[in-house]
């Protein structure tokens, strides 16, 4: 447990009525600390510029922060509003406040595509994938790719993604997705075990991993009923987790890795906003308690 003389005002960063279970460790751990924990929903917190410089307000009041865990931003329904909690964001962070992840990191992470384009640029290995706006390009490519899975640019848990071997049945999924005005992001389907692989990294860390197993469904997210089981990483793992967490300059992700065939990873995806509940159950590590030790050394540097 960390002691400090001045009490530091921490927020979590969530944007729902509801908090999550997540954020209340991150709060419990905040106050653990002897710090005030503050429950922040972004659509309540605007950013002013005044003659004197920038303030914030939330619910009509002003508040004064020292640092911040985002978590989740909401769910999105323009560009505008898009922006306007980004602008939050790097506002918050233009007037000294210490966030993590860093806005321009969580933004390029939720990108799914451009996040696996700088994995790939840092010689991290990630599945072939595209982003495409024609039906026709996505019935070329199962073909091609034989198995593939079509999922939401912006998603987590799983939700809304879709394994496909049928041209046709790509086609009818594609033109459904584009219908409503969002890409098609295809990734080529890695033939890998009933499971996968979950590391956990706060700063250059590693924090424990597990398996993800489902025997059921091609789908390993805890979210869609997958067993946790510790895995101790081998050295491989741990390079190449810490490697993709650089990449992408994060200080705390959950990264989402598979075996191929041949006994090689691939990075599927790095989450910014990891939830830990299955990691909980395996490891019984708790990454609030790390994350928020590591947030206060930021702020204190």
């Amino acid at each position: 447990m960390f002691t400090w003389w001045i009490d530091i005002r921490i927020a979590v960063i969530h944007e729902s009525q509801k908090i999550t279970e997540s954020a209340k460790q991150l709060l419990l751990e905040i106050k653990n600390t002897g710090n005030t924990p503050i429950y922040i929903r972004i659509s309540k917190l605007n950013p002013i510029i005044t003659k004197d410089g920038l303030e914030f307000s939330y619910g009509g009041k002003r508040i004064d922060l020292d640092g911040a865990v985002i978590r989740n931003l909401g769910f999105i329904s323009s560009t505008e509003q898009l922006m306007k909690r980004f602008d939050t964001l790097k506002a918050l962070e233009s007037s000294g406040v210490t966030l993590i992840n860093s806005p321009d990191s969580m933004f390029i992470a939720r990108d799914k595509f451009n996040s696996l384009l700088k994995l790939k640029m840092a010689k991290v290995p990630v599945p072939d994938t595209t982003i495409v706006e024609d039906p026709f390009e996505v019935m070329r490519l199962v073909n091609e790719w034989k198995d593939v899975v079509i999922k939401p640019v912006i998603g987590s848990l799983g939700l809304g993604s879709v394994r496909v071997s049928d041209p046709d049945i790509a086609f009818r999924v594609a033109k459904a997705i584009l219908s409503v005005n969002q890409p098609v992001y295809v990734q080529k389907y890695v033939d890998k075990p009933e499971r996968d692989i979950r590391v956990f990294v706060v700063g250059n860390s590693i924090l424990g991993s597990v398996y993800r197993i489902n025997k059921s469904s091609w789908k390993t997210n805890v979210a869609q009923g997958s067993l946790t089981q510790v895995l101790l990483p081998n050295h491989e793992l741990e390079e190449l987790s810490l490697k993709a967490v650089k990449a992408l300059k994060l200080d705390y992700a959950g990264i989402d890795i598979v075996e191929d065939k041949d006994g090689s990873y691939k990075v599927i995806e790095v989450n910014a906003a990891p939830l830990w509940k299955g990691f909980y159950e395996a490891t019984h590590i708790n990454p609030a308690k790390y994350i928020i030790e590591y947030l206060i050394k930021k702020i204190r540097k």
